[in-house]
């Protein structure tokens, strides 16, 4: 008796607003699949609807990866080929794909990705800002220490900083990207490929100011941020400035062993630095 060959993984990008920036290839493969993961089956029965593709389609996403990625590996390996489509873009970029590709690849199953539409790309492309070296944060922390303290560390590197966002979120994003990082020129791309795709650019403090003056805004963005310009150095705070973090983490109920742990690293600062101005000790 004749075995079956071996299932994969097509990992399929699909366009993040204009249907007809599909690819061929990707077409096939969502035609001969044996059925279609997909983050969102609202948004891809849109896209298989234009195309007539009638293949099974099963949700995959965020709340049920965790069932279905041991699943799908099992028909993988039972032979079958398993498609898997994002909301939109390319799969595995801050979605539930990242997931399943790993869960393939730890079980020996071919991942074939089907390159097409990405909104990182598209938004960098159409920023202006220099795109020979660009660092992706996905989504910005919610929390604020959490987004300050990765945006200090991110302060020096020399590339350009790109996040999506939530249109909800947006505004306050680039408030705190113009905080931590003034001066720099900026854009924020949203709706990219659609009837309505606008690219806001400037420096951050008009981007954000921009953003922040409008009552609403629609459409998943993506925020960039230039690199810093050559030569220029981090500013370093004032001792003043480090002691008054150190005691409003205090009146906060931190330690101060932890207060100082913290600021160190928000600040990112020699630890010995900042214990020694906590304890007036730093001349």
């Amino acid at each position: 008796m004749a075995t079956r060959e071996p299932g994969r993984l097509l990992v399929c990008a699909t366009p993040i607003g204009n249907l007809g920036d599909v690819t061929l290839r990707v077409l096939d493969a969502l035609g001969t699949a044996d059925v279609i993961a997909a983050e969102d089956t609202r948004v891809t029965r849109k896209l298989l609807a234009r195309y007539e593709i009638s293949t099974p389609l099963e949700r995959c996403d965020e709340h049920t990866i965790a069932r279905e990625a041991p699943r799908l590996v099992e028909r993988m390996r039972s032979g079958e080929s398993v498609a898997f489509v994002s909301d939109a873009g390319t799969p595995g970029v801050s979605d539930p794909g990242a997931r399943l590709i790993a869960a393939a690849l730890a079980a020996g199953v071919a991942v074939d990705a089907l390159p097409g539409a990405s909104a990182l790309l598209a938004a960098l492309v159409a920023s202006g800002l220099p795109m020979e070296r660009f660092y992706f944060g996905g989504f910005l922390p919610r929390k604020s220490g959490d987004r300050r303290r990765l945006l200090s560390q991110l302060s020096s590197l020399p590339a350009t900083l790109v996040f999506f966002e939530s249109p909800r979120r947006t505004a306050g994003s680039l408030r705190a990207l113009a905080d931590a990082l003034p001066g720099r020129q900026a854009a924020l791309a949203r709706e990219l490929t659609k009837m309505h795709e606008e690219v806001v650019r400037g420096e951050i403090e008009e981007v954000a100011a921009n953003i922040g003056a409008r009552e609403s805004l629609k459409g998943e963005c993506v925020l960039l941020v230039g690199p810093p310009e050559a030569g220029t150095t981090r500013p370093q705070p004032s001792d003043d400035a480090v002691r008054a973090r150190i005691e409003a983490l205090v009146a906060e109920g931190a330690s101060r062993s932890t207060a100082v742990r913290h600021v160190a690293a928000e600040l990112d600062l020699p630890r010995s630095d900042v214990y020694d101005i906590a304890h007036g000790c730093h001349s």
